[in-house]
């Protein structure tokens, strides 16, 4: 790495390093409060996913390679194979699916998916999103018009929508049908009460960093192996006048959540799995000196001057899909975001080893020795009871399923990088490229693994005020510790 430096970015570099020197003693303070008991939270294994891209393909290229896509992936003697005879009888049946996916390549691959399977029941599925799901899906289910099957990123909205009768639980025989197929854990987080609420249809691997391997190789930069390796990438990328960091947080109503997953990623790393559980469960509050810490350690990296790029000139206003051109244009060295957001990349971008861009794990703390690892992802939960609409749950957690949606988004991303994420145990891996291969395998390593807390909690909290707070707090219109406690404060009693 580079050594002679000015008099300024030695200032920002000692300004940088107090910060993660700070951070090291949260850490040491922390190591001794491992004594807190908590009930053990399930290993997740799916995601939630925001969309915000507008750019579509052309319509007869989309359509050759569609076809090809689903020929190679979809073979019909194993889709009648998991057919009953019986579904040849939905012919003249209609099922409405509502979720929050929106952009061309992930609704438009939702859809291609469900496609092949309306083709081998007869069921017409209608798939519609958008990116207020949240917010439409609340007035929709209150005034007694919801669609048949929703997709829900927040595994704590189902338990609201399951206290509030607006879902049904799933039939044992559509649960005997997909549990086998996930791993183990895979359905407690839509459990509640014993009864199983949802399925789950798609995962998301969120403790990665996309890097630009150009700015790594041309500023001697090597990929860290721990979190003080990292800290340390950081202050001597901002000596050397680099940008580190692409940062946005801005997604519509659900505007703060990149901001709550660098906090549990945190969490997860420098605490362990007891106090994340434990604080996602409401039993240890956001004011807790553990986790203001964490907040407050975020916020010190990302007001450093120079330290973050935010394309929409500040990162409350810079939407998070828009890192992918500034990364791949090198405004920023990394950007921290989840396995889907290879979809947010311009087109034809190389990931990989080697590539343009390229990732690596979001590293633990080392004296630790564990491999801390986030998930989200999304389930579906059915609103009607008809066969049509169990049939239609039943294929959302299939590997055909699986495998029908990757082949559709890969071809819709024009071959590269998916943006897609299946744990299914039965899927077809061939479909998926080296990179996502590696997805997976970060996956069945992890230890300990998490779902993606603010989707646990209250959606109140979760996808509430835990959002609109954060954003309070990046944009300095309140302090962690003020915004924190209007948190707890809203927290269902």
């Amino acid at each position: 790495m580079k050594k002679h430096r000015t008099r300024s970015t030695r200032l920002r570099t000692s300004r940088l390093l107090a910060v993660v020197l700070a951070f090291g003693l949260i850490v040491a303070a922390c190591a001794s409060d491992d004594d807190d008991d908590a009930g053990e939270a399930p290993a997740a294994t799916e995601a939630m996913a925001e969309e915000s891209m507008d750019e579509s393909m052309d319509d007869e290229s989309m359509d050759d390679d569609m076809d090809e896509a689903m020929d190679e992936a979809m073979d019909d003697e194993s889709m009648d194979d998991s057919m009953d005879d019986a579904m040849m009888d939905l012919s003249g049946t209609k099922v409405t699916v509502f979720g929050p996916e929106s952009s061309e390549e992930e609704a438009g691959a939702m859809q291609d998916a469900l496609d092949v399977f309306a083709a081998a029941t007869g069921i017409e599925i209608v798939y519609t999103g958008a990116r207020d799901f949240s917010d439409q899906i609340n007035a929709q289910a209150a005034g007694g018009n919801p669609p048949d099957i929703a997709v829900f990123p927040q595994p704590g909205k189902v338990g609201d929508f399951a206290a509030e009768n607006w879902i049904l639980a799933v039939p044992d025989e559509v649960q005997a049908a997909i549990g086998s197929q996930w791993p183990a854990g895979s359905l407690d987080t839509v459990t509640f009460g014993g009864t199983l609420y949802g399925v789950p249809n798609k995962t998301d691997l969120k403790s990665i960093v996309w890097y630009n391997t150009e700015i790594f190789e041309s500023g001697g930069y090597s990929v860290p192996e721990s979190l003080t390796e990292l800290q340390i990438l950081t202050a001597d990328m901002l000596a050397d006048g680099v940008t580190p960091w692409c940062v946005g947080i801005e997604s519509g109503p659900a505007t703060g959540w990149p901001f709550t997953d660098w906090m549990e990623d945190l969490v997860l790393r420098v605490q362990d799995e007891n106090v994340y559980d434990q604080w996602v469960a409401g039993d240890l509050p956001f004011a807790d000196p553990r986790i203001v810490g964490t907040a407050e350690f975020v916020l010190e990296l990302w007001n450093l001057p120079g330290a973050v790029y935010a394309a929409g000139g500040s990162i409350a206003a810079t939407p998070f899909g828009d890192n992918g051109e500034p990364l791949v244009a090198g405004d920023c060295a990394m950007h921290r975001q989840a396995s889907f957001f290879a979809a947010f990349l311009p087109e034809g971008t190389s990931v990989g080893p080697g590539q343009t861009i390229d990732v690596f794990y979001f590293p633990a703390v080392a004296a630790k020795g564990n491999r801390p690892v986030l998930t989200a992802g999304t389930y579906v939960s059915a609103f009607r009871d008809a066969p049509e609409v169990w049939a239609v749950m039943e294929f959302f957690g299939s590997a055909e399923y699986a495998n029908a949606r990757q082949a559709a988004q890969a071809a819709r991303q024009g071959g590269g990088q998916s943006g897609f994420l299946s744990a299914n145990l039965n899927q077809d891996l061939s479909l998926y490229n080296d990179l996502e291969r590696s997805f997976v395998e970060i996956l069945q390593t992890a230890s300990p693994a998490r779902f993606d807390g603010s989707d646990l909690m209250p959606a109140a909290v979760g996808a509430g005020t835990f959002w609109t707070e954060g954003t309070s707090a990046v944009n300095g219109d309140k302090t962690v510790a003020e915004a924190f406690a209007a948190i707890d404060a809203s927290w269902p009693q």
